[in-house]
C-alpha cells in the first residue's frame, strides 16, 4: 500500500477586521503618547509662565512631573506591552471597543488633570492603571507566563504609586506627593532596565551577522538590585549616604553592561544605537543622582538625565522600532526619524545641562522643550498615518 502523500501545511494569517488603529496596543497608545508628548509640553509652557492654571490646584511641577510619568511615559509602556505581551503569551491582547475604552479613559485623565475639579481628576487617573495591570496580570497567568511577572509587579506598583500621590497631594497622608513620583521614576528605571536588557543585546546580535553577546545574568541582576536599592532610599528621602553608594556603584555596573552590549556595532544602524545612547542615560542619571545625595550638587541633573535622556530616548527609541516591525515596514531608521533621536537626545543634554548655567536656566529650558516638542512631531509625521491604517503587508494586527 502506497503512503498517502502529504500536503506543505501552509499557515494561515488571521484576516484583519476591525478599525486599524484599534487592533494592536502599539498603535492608539503611540499615538497618544506622541500626541501627550507635544501638547504636555507646549502646556508646561503656560502652566510654567502662570498662563494657564490647572483647575485641579496641583502645583505646577507637580502637575508636569505627574503628567510626564502617568501620562506620557505610562502611555508608551501600555502601548509596549498590550503589543509585546501579545508575542509574549500567544494570547490576544486587548483591541477594538475595550481598547478604544481605555485609550478613551488615559485621554480623559490628561483633560482632567488641567480642565476639571480635583475629584473628576482623581477618579479618572486612579481607575487607568489598575485595569491595565488587571488585564496584563490576567494574561500571563492564563498563559502560565511566569518570567514576566515582575513586568506585572512592577504595574501594580506603579497603580499604588500614582493612588499615593493623589492622597498625599490632597492632604489625605501626610506625605510629600513628590516621593510618590520619584517611586514611579525608580519603578520605571528598573522596568527600562528589565526591557533593555532582554531586547537590546537580541537587537544588536540580530543586526550583526557574526557577533555573539555574552551573557552577564548575574551581574545584571546586581546592578538592577543596587539600582532599585539607591532609587528606593532617594524617594523615601532616608540613608542618603546608603543612598549614593548603592547608585554609584549601580551607575559602574550599568556602564559595564552597556559596554557589554557592544555599542560600536550600532553606530551605522540608527534604530540601534538610540537604544544605546538613550541606555547610557540610565548609569549618568544614577551617578548624578548619587552625587546629589551625596551633597555634591542638586538633584536636578540627576532626574532629567533619567526621565528626559532615558525615558524619552528608549521611548522614542521603542516606538519607532516596534511601529515599524508591527505595520510590516522595514528595521530601517528614515532622515526625519534619524533627526528625531538626535533633536530628542540634543533636548536631554541641554536639561541636564540647564542647572548649571546660572543666567541661561530659563532659555535652556525653553530650548530642552522646543527641541523634545521636535522630536516627537517628527514621530508623528512619519508614524501617524500608519499607526492609523493596515499593516503594509496586509496582515492583521
Amino acid at each position: 500500500m502506497k503512503p498517502t502523500p502529504t500536503r506543505p501545511v501552509i499557515a494561515l494569517q488571521p484576516v484583519p477586521f476591525g478599525i486599524p488603529l484599534l487592533r494592536l496596543g502599539f498603535r492608539p497608545f503611540y499615538l497618544a503618547a506622541a500626541l501627550c508628548a507635544v501638547g504636555l509640553m507646549l502646556a508646561w509652557y503656560g502652566v510654567f509662565f502662570g498662563r494657564i492654571v490647572p483647575r485641579t490646584g496641583l502645583a505646577p511641577v507637580l502637575w508636569h512631573a505627574h503628567e510626564m510619568l502617568f501620562g506620557f511615559v505610562a502611555a508608551v509602556i501600555v502601548g509596549f506591552l498590550f503589543t509585546a505581551g501579545k508575542s509574549w503569551t500567544n494570547l490576544a491582547t486587548p483591541r477594538g471597543a475595550l481598547l478604544g475604552w481605555l485609550v478613551a479613559l488615559w485621554a480623559s485623565a490628561r483633560v482632567a488633570s488641567v480642565a476639571a475639579p480635583y475629584p473628576a481628576f482623581f477618579f479618572l487617573d486612579v481607575a487607568f492603571l489598575p485595569l491595565v495591570a488587571a488585564l496584563f496580570l490576567d494574561l500571563l497567568v492564563r498563559a502560565r507566563n511566569r518570567r514576566n511577572l515582575p513586568i506585572a509587579a512592577i504595574l501594580i506598583l506603579l497603580s499604588l504609586g500614582n493612588l499615593g500621590f493623589h492622597l498625599a497631594a490632597t492632604g489625605v497622608i501626610a506625605v510629600e506627593p513628590m516621593r510618590f513620583l520619584h517611586a514611579g521614576i525608580a519603578l520605571v528605571i528598573v522596568l527600562e532596565s528589565l526591557i533593555a536588557g532582554r531586547v537590546v543585546p537580541m537587537f544588536t546580535m540580530n543586526a550583526t551577522p557574526g557577533l555573539k553577546l555574552r551573557d552577564h545574568r548575574h551581574r545584571d541582576a546586581i546592578a538592577i538590585a543596587l539600582s532599585a536599592l539607591g532609587l528606593a532610599l532617594w524617594a523615601c528621602d532616608v540613608a542618603p549616604r546608603a543612598s549614593a553608594v548603592a547608585l554609584a556603584i549601580a551607575a559602574l555596573l550599568h556602564f559595564a553592561r552597556l559596554l557589554s552590549w557592544s555599542p560600536r556595532a550600532s553606530l551605522g544602524r540608527p534604530i540601534l544605537w538610540i537604544l544605546q545612547f538613550s541606555y547610557a542615560w540610565i548609569p549618568t542619571g544614577l551617578a548624578l543622582l548619587g552625587a546629589a545625595q551625596a551633597g555634591m550638587l542638586g538633584a536636578s541633573a540627576g532626574v532629567h538625565a533619567l526621565t528626559v535622556g532615558s525615558m524619552g530616548g528608549l521611548t522614542i527609541g521603542m516606538m519607532t522600532r516596534t511601529a515599524r516591525g508591527h505595520t510590516g515596514r522595514p528595521l530601517e531608521a528614515s532622515r526625519i526619524e534619524v533627526a528625531a533621536y538626535v533633536l530628542l537626545l540634543a533636548a536631554a543634554a541641554t536639561r541636564v545641562l540647564a542647572p548649571f548655567l546660572a543666567g541661561l536656566y530659563v532659555s535652556a529650558l525653553t530650548l530642552a522643550g522646543a527641541l523634545w516638542c521636535a522630536a516627537f512631531t517628527g514621530y508623528l509625521i512619519k508614524f501617524a498615518p500608519w499607526l492609523a491604517t493596515t499593516r503594509a503587508d496586509g496582515r492583521d494586527g
